[in-house]
């Protein structure tokens, strides 16, 4: 008898560098030194520019005479309009080199600024008319423009070529890709998160426990995601806690910003995300809920609708994060309990009446299609949110 074998596909996107350990304003411009870029423009969003000596000044000021401009007003989930006008002063700026500083937001916002300047695009219109070209993970045709990425959060937007981005007239994310957006560099310095509010720093440490979750739980799950997925799942639901009790140990914010590229990586290495993705992406595009909080109340209700189909692999995430005797779900939800995050529908502003619209939204984004147990319409969607809706307090 022929024996079957695994197959799968894992896609690299043309990233170069991760530093860690190091000051951001340091690696970056030694990075810049060493390449012989010369015009440099920065991304970041309003509220970094008001940390006086944060991140931000802090590599501004390292540049010197290779910055030429900035953007800074990149709101939350990437509205496309603010792309449209950071790629405009970009491209006024005749920047060679864009360094985006700050959370998934801004990340992913500079990835399709840069595809705008590839495809010489200036308008809002122009942009969601270029959408089916970027779809694909080889489309679109790559410009000399690169980004360095500087996170200050944990989604991990960093490690991967996609961008999410939002149309705020419909609410609707529309995901950009494309292999030369991911960040040539990335620097991670656990001092430039300092001055993240904590609430955000460790829902989004949530959300890459979710990337690692839904990539392990993945109906193409494969030995070297299940690697990285575990590793991460159990670096962060240790980790997180620890940075709550003690904000300002930079060993433990690395240590999380270790994890979160763990979790990452499972999702690169051929495995996928799932519904908790999904329900995400309509609370963010569609109600503005932050990306880590929409794990906070997606990720344990997933868990618990999918346990039918995938027990005894949650068992391991379960023992993983060092509960033999306790379900998925509830190890989960026990963690985002310690954290002091919301941890349902109604603590991110939803309301029972939503919930149909809601399911709506969310069955059309494609992690729905991956689900380890399949859902076939907005109906099944509805009884995730059901248990998002009705999670006893904590």
């Amino acid at each position: 008898m022929a024996q079957r074998v695994q197959a799968g596909i894992v896609s690299f996107p043309a990233q170069e560098l991760v530093i860690f350990g190091q000051s951001a304003h340091e690696a970056v411009a030694a990075e810049v030194a060493q390449r012989g870029l010369q015009r440099i423009f920065v991304t970041s969003t309003r509220s970094l520019t008001r940390i006086e000596d944060g991140p931000l000044q802090r590599i501004i000021e390292a540049l010197g005479s290779r910055y030429v401009g900035q953007f800074t007003a990149i709101g939350s989930h990437s509205p496309d309009h603010d792309i449209v006008a950071a790629a405009i002063d970009a491209r006024r700026a005749g920047a060679e080199l864009i360094v985006a500083i700050g959370g998934g937001s801004v990340i992913d916002a500079t990835k399709a600024v840069l595809m705008c300047l590839w495809e010489g695009i200036d308008t809002v219109d122009a942009f969601r008319t270029a959408h089916p070209m970027f779809e694909g993970p080889s489309s679109g045709k790559p410009g000399r423009e690169r980004m360095f990425a500087v996170p200050t959060t944990l989604s991990a937007a960093e490690f991967t070529p996609a961008a999410a981005i939002n149309n705020p007239d419909t609410g609707q994310k529309m995901i950009y890709r494309h292999r030369n957006a991911a960040p040539q560099v990335v620097v991670l310095d656990p001092g430039a998160t300092l001055n993240t509010p904590l609430r955000l720093l460790l829902t989004t440490g949530v959300r890459a426990i979710d990337h690692a979750i839904e990539a392990f739980c993945s109906v193409s799950a494969n030995p070297m995601s299940d690697a990285y997925a575990l590793s991460a799942a159990r670096l962060l639901s240790a980790i997180l806690p620890a940075i709550k009790v003690d904000p300002e140990n930079l060993m433990h914010r690395q240590l999380a910003q270790f994890g979160m590229w763990q979790g990452l990586l499972s999702c690169s290495m051929g495995a996928g995300c799932g519904a908790s993705h999904a329900i995400g992406y309509a609370l963010g595009g569609s109600y503005g809920v932050p990306h880590g909080e929409t794990s906070c109340v997606s990720l344990a209700p997933t868990l618990r609708w999918n346990a039918e189909v995938n027990g005894e692999r949650q068992k391991l995430l379960a023992e993983s994060m060092g509960y033999r005797d306790q379900p998925a779900w509830e190890v989960i939800r026990d963690l985002v309990c310690r954290l002091d995050a919301p941890i349902t529908l109604g603590d991110v502003g939803i309301v029972a009446s939503e919930i149909p619209r809601l399911a709506k939204r969310a069955f059309a984004y494609a992690p729905m299609r991956d689900n380890p147990r399949p859902i076939r319409s907005p109906d099944d969607v509805a009884e995730i949110l059901a248990y998002m809706m009705d999670a006893s307090p904590c």
